[in-house]
């Protein structure tokens, strides 16, 4: 069974996205060559990229425009998008996941290949959480503290306890942490 692994930035009181929609700027203060030599290992282990509709839609828009090794990585890997209210998936190689997000990624992680990757999708991800279906999480914690947006892990979400698995610390003052659920 392949694991399901989240991946996001988030600053240090919580938020993955500013008051306003794709305001990510603290991606700003720990994007350099670490994280991209980061990034660019972790596309390795991407078997399937998995968006919430919101986070499909601005990925596609944002890296559709863009050239590079990121984005050349981004717009060649296997994507699926969890939606209700999306028609079609028309990004490369995409596909819309149709039902009940928790069944339907069930079903991925048993598909064969490499692991699953949720980036973003605030929404998405709290009901995987919720249905326990998180196998790790991996998190660039930026410097900053923005005192508002869009929190990572919402309050529904309850109690969750972690074991870290890894501290990556950068030059420029962010960590990459990566956990594990805990039983509790």
């Amino acid at each position: 069974m392949r694991k399901l692994i989240a991946w996001n930035v988030m600053t240090l009181d919580g938020y993955f996205e500013g008051s306003g929609p794709w305001q990510l700027d603290m991606h700003g203060t720990v994007w350099g060559e670490e994280l991209e030599e980061f990034s660019l290992r972790q596309g390795g282990e991407i078997g399937t990229l998995l968006f919430g509709r919101r986070t499909y839609d601005g990925m596609r828009d944002y890296w559709t425009k863009k050239e590079g090794p990121i984005a050349r990585m981004m717009n060649g890997l296997d994507k699926a998008v969890a939606s209700r209210s999306l028609e079609a998936a028309n990004w490369a190689n995409s596909r819309l996941l149709k039902g009940e997000a928790a069944e339907t990624v069930r079903a991925l992680k048993q598909e064969a290949g490499r692991d699953v990757f949720v980036f973003g999708s605030a929404e998405l991800l709290a009901t995987l959480m919720d249905e326990e279906l998180v196998d790790e999480y991996r998190v660039c914690l930026a410097p900053v503290v923005w005192g508002e947006g869009t929190p990572l892990f919402k309050p529904a979400s309850g109690r969750t306890h972690f074991t870290l698995r890894e501290c990556q610390p950068l030059k420029n003052g962010g960590l990459i942490l990566s956990y594990e659920q805990k039983s509790v």
